[in-house]
């Protein structure tokens, strides 16, 4: 009884509110479908090429070979990935470039952080200085040429380090962390560590890195994708096929195809199977696959620290 008695007010209710509820100009809705157009677009551009990718590799030589394959596999076939996961020299690359990646992220981020938190002090001497020299190699560099010399003098040519050291900073990385610690953390939480007895270190352990989650989280996806697609760097500073990272072996594999890579063996047979145009598909989704098991487990922190680093300051 009382839900009938109520229902004829709760409608005329609805019918004020939405009298009285202001209406969206038409420029701002001719903007929203544009910008909702353009979107769907550009996902279109990004998403169908790699459906694309993925159905080729899921589908059989023959099919591939004829062009029967558009957005949907066509004679299901994880053929292609038994070969590469098979190679040794594949998986040689796959885990060469899992350490890059790892220990790279790692004292990229590291490294990041030691000399961004400094500088994001207002106390800390001649900090405008060393930004202003930071901002300078991040406009000019001394070329390939010098970079190799200094790499070869240090003796780490044709090693491990060669893809971890030289490029350990990003100039960007850090005016990011320098602007979150700067904006982000409360001056606050400074003087009552210093009054409690802790130190510089103590503080940016014990408050500021549990306080950087989202910075942390951005830093690790950028540095982790650029260990990941690292090929410009190998390619001049190793020569030990057992230092290959990915890349280079994708590289030889769709590029080059040459024989004396690691990999004339599955070229051979793949050759002979008609198997060649799938295993180029299977391998673009190996190596693209850590990548995009990561992203969606730090894509709201990256979301938010970048916003945080951008808006603020």
């Amino acid at each position: 009884m009382s839900a009938l008695t109520t229902s004829p007010t709760s409608k005329l209710r609805r019918k004020q509110a939405a009298k009285e509820r202001i209406r969206e100009p038409f420029r701002d809705r001719v903007f929203v479908i544009t910008v909702t157009v353009m979107l769907v677009v550009i996902l279109a551009l990004v998403l169908l090429p790699l459906i694309y990718i993925v159905a080729n590799s899921f589908s059989s030589a023959s099919a591939v070979s004829a062009g029967k394959v558009t957005f949907w596999p066509v004679d299901f076939s994880v053929r292609a990935y038994k070969v590469a996961l098979s190679n040794p020299q594949i998986l040689r690359g796959y885990y060469n470039s899992l350490i890059y990646a790892v220990c790279g992220t790692l004292i990229s981020v590291t490294l990041t952080v030691a000399i961004a938190y400094p500088l994001s002090r207002k106390r800390f001497f001649g900090r405008n200085v060393l930004m202003t020299v930071l901002i300078f190699t991040m406009l000019f560099s001394g070329g390939l040429i010098p970079t190799y010399m200094v790499v070869q003098d240090l003796g780490m040519l044709n090693t491990r380090w060669a893809l971890l050291i030289p490029n350990a900073i990003g100039v960007w990385q850090v005016i990011i962390a320098r602007t979150f610690f700067a904006n982000s953390i409360p001056e606050d939480l400074h003087e009552a560590a210093m009054l409690d007895g802790a130190s510089e270190l103590r503080y940016l352990r014990s408050v500021v890195l549990p306080l950087s989650k989202p910075l942390l989280a951005v830093l690790a996806l950028m540095y982790v994708i650029f260990q990941w697609n690292t090929y410009f760097d190998a390619l001049v500073y190793l020569k030990d096929q057992d230092l290959f990272p990915l890349q280079i072996v994708l590289r030889n594999v769709l590029i080059l195809n040459q024989r004396n890579v690691g990999v004339a063996d599955v070229a051979q047979q793949l050759q002979q199977q008609q198997l060649a145009n799938v295993l180029k598909y299977a391998l673009i989704v190996v190596s693209s696959l850590p990548v995009l098991i990561i992203y969606p487990f730090v894509a709201r922190h990256f979301n938010k620290g970048v916003m945080v680093g951008a808006v603020k300051g």
